[in-house]
């Protein structure tokens, strides 16, 4: 057998650097992936193992993080569903109406507003607003010693510090976003009135609910409850998965919240391919 004597020609400097950068991203996302899972095993189990347990006081932080994550956003909500009606619905029933399709309105309403915008949009509202205040809240807890404090005297800081928070976004993404959709859909017609569009308000009503299917309602509510447990997941466990000193906070905010958007885009993709095979 005849050896190869021919000289090997080395990697190029920027190949080597690629492939490590690229190893280095992979082995990153590998760490995140296991950590995010684990942590929300666990919270998952906590919640459903120990809803009742101190319920005295657990329950009304349930109520608090319900208040501020919910109730307290209801006028940017607002303003935010205005806007969409306006841009989108307005737009989109003034063009239908100028190439005679006005009788697909309710179809493009359910498809982008019920399906797509509504969710998306209020869960990223939720997550500007509240997700990374619960990473700087927690992670400040931590690097100032109260969550050792906790575990000390006994008690479970996942039951205490996450599952109120868990349990709150993800009732409050489901709430705004049905509030979200309603008021779009009224400030659209409004718009689409305003621009004396010929449609009956009873005839857009009626368009839109013969769009609507009895699996948009179980969809809508498993998506937006999938919304707001991993943005939930995502912050507590960024701010409470390892030790942080108190300049770290930023970096672990920016973070979650970059997490937290990838992580509501797949899902979102992942409902859209749901939605192509129930629907």
């Amino acid at each position: 057998m005849q050896e190869d004597f021919s000289p090997r020609v080395p990697h190029p400097r920027w190949l080597r650097r690629y492939l490590n950068w690229l190893g280095r991203i992979i082995l990153t996302i590998i760490r995140t992936l296991h950590g995010l899972g684990a942590f929300g095993l666990i919270t998952l189990g906590v919640t459903v193992t120990k809803f009742w347990k101190a319920a005295d006081v657990v329950h009304p932080l349930i109520s608090q993080q319900i208040m501020r994550a919910g109730v307290r956003l209801l006028p940017m909500v607002s303003f935010v569903a205005f806007a969409l009606g306006f841009v989108v619905i307005g737009q989109t029933v003034s063009l239908l109406n100028r190439y005679g399709a006005q009788d697909w309105a309710g179809t493009v309403m359910v498809t982008v507003i019920v399906r797509e915008l509504g969710p998306l949009v209020t869960a990223l509202l939720v997550l500007a607003r509240v997700g990374t205040a619960i990473v700087i809240e927690l992670g400040t807890n931590r690097a100032t010693g109260e969550v050792e404090a906790l575990e000390a005297l006994g008690i479970d800081p996942i039951h205490m510090l996450v599952m109120p928070r868990l349990l709150g976004l993800a009732i409050s993404i489901f709430s705004l976003t049905v509030y979200m959709i309603i008021v779009a859909l009224c400030s659209g017609y409004l718009f689409a009135f305003i621009q004396d569009v010929p449609l009956q308000l009873r005839e857009y009503l009626k368009q839109v609910a013969s769009s609507l299917r009895w699996q948009d309602f179980m969809l809508l509510g498993l998506k937006t409850i999938s919304f707001g447990t991993v943005i939930a997941i995502v912050a507590c466990y960024e701010g409470l998965a390892r030790p942080v000193q108190i300049n770290q906070v930023a970096e672990m905010t920016s973070r979650a919240v970059v997490q937290s958007v990838i992580a509501c885009v797949l899902l979102d993709a992942l409902f859209i391919v749901v939605y192509l095979v129930v629907i």
